[in-house]
């Protein structure tokens, strides 16, 4: 999950988890996700007129979270470390100034962590979460700013497709997930 960008302004520099510009979301603790898991994904980004394709690999621990990003020329283009010490990332210098750290992990932790951990997270950020079992939405002042779809495999618990807009930067993705059993 790569690409972040608003038709208006970039997104933040850094590692700030920016899910909208002015709302930095509070992240919660690595070990808010409850269990260990390994996940490659493909991910298909939407920016504008252009179409960006990229594998990610995400492994969340008790301890950590690492993401790592590879192009379609296998070249790294960002890993991010996240653990109790806080957010580190290094990315591309090749990278577009679109594509930032942060905000990759913002979009991460409101897709795939539970429930009651993004509230918690979008609440010191001045957003709200409507969910249910397939679909969540962040809202700002009452208008959404990220629309997320959900497909799962049964018996699997990471969810095996998404689709998501990020109406604040600007962006729709969609991401073929596959998690690891070992």
């Amino acid at each position: 999950m790569l690409l972040q960008a608003c038709a208006s302004s970039p997104p933040p520099a850094g590692d700030q988890a920016m899910i909208a510009p002015g709302h930095v979301l509070t992240l919660p603790a690595p070990a808010e996700y409850g269990r260990r898991a390994e996940v490659a994904q493909l991910v298909t980004v939407h920016w504008r007129d252009q179409t960006f394709g990229f594998e990610a690999r995400i492994s969340i621990t008790p301890q950590q979270v690492v993401i790592a990003g590879i192009d379609g020329m296998g070249r790294r283009a960002m890993t991010i470390t996240w653990n109790d010490s806080g957010v580190s990332q290094e990315a591309a210098p090749w990278l577009p100034e679109a594509m930032q750290p942060g905000p990759v992990l913002a979009d991460i932790v409101v897709l795939y962590w539970p429930e009651d951990a993004v509230r918690r997270a979008l609440a010191a950020a001045g957003a709200t979460l409507t969910a249910d079992a397939t679909r969540r939405t962040v809202l700002i002042d009452g208008k959404p700013v990220l629309e997320a779809e959900y497909q799962f495999v049964p018996g699997v618990a990471w969810p095996h497709k998404v689709r998501y807009r990020n109406l604040a930067w600007g962006y729709s993705m969609e991401i073929d997930s596959v998690e690891s059993n070992g």
